[in-house]
Formats: structure tokens, sequence, C-alpha cells
């Protein structure tokens, strides 16, 4: 761990050094290069992961696709939003928006008398161990990321933001990312401020937004796979995934005869909460993916990335 965090640190500052650095001057931004070089560190990330899409997953969904691929425009789109999220674009964007915002008011907080609590020094010894610190956080985030996820599926507003990540009828690794930017903004909200109220250090938080976002582009991947019946049940796979996409299935119930809001499969990289709150479906199907609505009454949600942005902002007002 420590070399390979020796590693990446090198790489980090080559990078600042060579083209971020440089590329602030010119901008005229010298009085954020601390920030800048935070940001350098999402670059890297978001570079080594968009490798690892196209030189292992890209293959597999050329081998091993669950269905041939319709509307590669539509798939074009979801690399654009790959793109502006992890090549730190998006959080260039929160940066100069809501940054300064989030940091007053977690000052404020602190001046109040919040104290600065680190979940992982409750267990004496643990902060001292990498590894055990790392997998506590990683599993108190993806509890946080499941109830996120299942208020996304049960508010009748938030669904009309999330709807749009939902409505990709050809899934593949791109997918993960298509997001309405107000949907991602909240989100990044509550994931930030988690991580400052329990402790999360700078290098962990990239490392465990790093790890949780290949690891979705892996499960969004047009892969026909699964784990085998223990190991559907320790990490989310593409299949049970899917079934979380599957039309009619994974974003709907049935209560008292009527379709609600709901479904099925929340969890995001572990099933476990899914398993202990009912909501996991480990059918061995790979069935088609989209919206009912859009499938059977041809609701429209969008073509083009500022289309789609658009239409889930008049969905949010009720007018579409």
């Amino acid at each position: 761990m420590d070399a390979l965090t020796d590693l990446f640190a090198q790489a980090q500052q080559w990078l600042f050094e060579a083209v971020v650095q440089p590329l602030a001057v010119w901008a005229g931004l010298s009085n954020i290069l601390e920030m800048a070089y935070e940001g350098t560190g999402w670059l890297l990330v978001g570079l080594i992961q968009i490798a690892v899409m196209l030189v292992l997953l890209a293959p597999m969904e050329r081998l091993w696709p669950v269905a041939p691929v319709h509307d590669r425009a539509a798939v074009r789109v979801d690399v654009i939003y790959t793109l502006l999220h992890r090549l730190g674009l998006f959080k260039l964007g929160m940066f100069f928006t809501l940054d300064a915002l989030f940091e007053q008011g977690l000052g404020w907080l602190r001046a109040q008398g919040l104290p600065t609590w680190h979940l992982d020094q409750v267990w004496p010894g643990v902060s001292d161990h990498g590894l055990v610190s790392f997998v506590i956080y990683l599993v108190v985030f993806d509890f946080i990321n499941y109830l996120i996820h299942r208020a996304q599926h049960q508010s009748d507003r938030w669904w009309a933001l999330h709807a749009l990540h939902h409505a990709q009828r050809d899934m593949s690794m791109w997918t993960d990312n298509r997001n309405h930017l107000l949907d991602s903004v909240l989100t990044s909200l509550i994931f930030s401020a988690v991580a400052a109220l329990i402790g999360v250090g700078p290098g962990q938080f990239v490392a465990l937004i790093a790890l949780g976002q290949l690891s979705e582009s892996f499960q969004h991947a047009n892969l026909r796979c699964w784990f085998g019946p223990w190991g559907e049940r320790l990490w989310v796979s593409p299949r049970f995934h899917r079934r979380h996409h599957s039309i009619g299935i994974g974003h709907e119930s049935l209560q008292h005869n009527r379709t609600v809001l709901g479904g099925c499969n929340f969890g995001v990289l572990l099933p476990w909460w899914d398993m202990l709150f009912g909501t996991a479906n480990f059918e061995l199907r790979y069935d088609p993916t989209g919206i009912r609505d859009q499938v059977e009454q041809g609701r429209d949600y969008g073509s083009s990335f500022w289309a789609q942005q658009w239409l889930g902002i008049l969905r949010l007002m009720g007018r579409a």
C-alpha cells in the first residue's frame, strides 16, 4: 500500500508540475495552486480509471455482451458524462460555485463546537492500520450510498432527476456517470459532509471514491457476468445491478395492486444492505433496461446532454 501511495504521489507531482501548474499560472489562478494540486490527484485517478475501462472492460463487453447496442449515439453521450466526472471537470465546477459556501458552513459548525471526530479511532489501534481504516470507511460510505439510492427511488422529486440514469436502454461501462447535474451536486455535497464529519482524510476520500467509481463502471457494463451464489452476496455484480435497471422491476414496486416507486438491488458496492432490508433480488436474469413509461408511452428523456439536463429540470417542476 505504501509503495502504491508513493508511486501515485510521484505521478501526481509530475502531472502537476508538467501540466496543471503552468496552465493555472497562465490562467491567472496562481492563488489556488494548492487546490489545483488536489485537483491533479482527481485528474490522475480519472485517467487511470479510463485506461482500465478501455483496456479491460471494453474487450470484456465485446466478448460477453448481454445485448447488442442499438443506439450508439446514446452511448456516446454517456462518454461525455464520464469524461466530465472522471477528469475532474465536475469537481472544478463545484469548486468555483459551491465549495466556498460548503467550507463556510462547515467552519460555522466547527465554531459552534462541532468536534472533529474520527470514526477509525473509536477502536484503539485501528487508525494505525491503513487498510483496516479504509475498509471501515468504505462500509460506512456504502451504507450512506444505499440510503441515498433508495431515497432517489422513493422520492418523486428526486426520482425526477435520477430517472435520467435509468433511461439508458443500452447500458455500458460508460453509464455510471449518466446523472443529472443537480443530482450529482446533491450527492456530492452529502458525501463531502459525511467525509468531513467522520474524519475521512483527503487521500482516503479520493481512494474511496475512485474504487467506487471503477467498480460501478464494471457493474453497469454490457456484460453477461455474475459472481456465483456466494460471490453475489459479497460484492455487487453486473448481473445484480442490471436487475436494478430492468424495465418495471428495478425501480418499481407493487403495493395494494398499484405500481409505486421502489424497486430492488439498491446496493452500490455491497449487496449486504439489500439483504438486510429485504430489497435484494438474486434472480439469474438479464432483462432489457430502461423505464416503463419510456417504453410503453414513449416518454422523452432526451437524446443529447443538454436535452437530458433540461428535461430533468422540467420533470422536477412537474412540467414534463
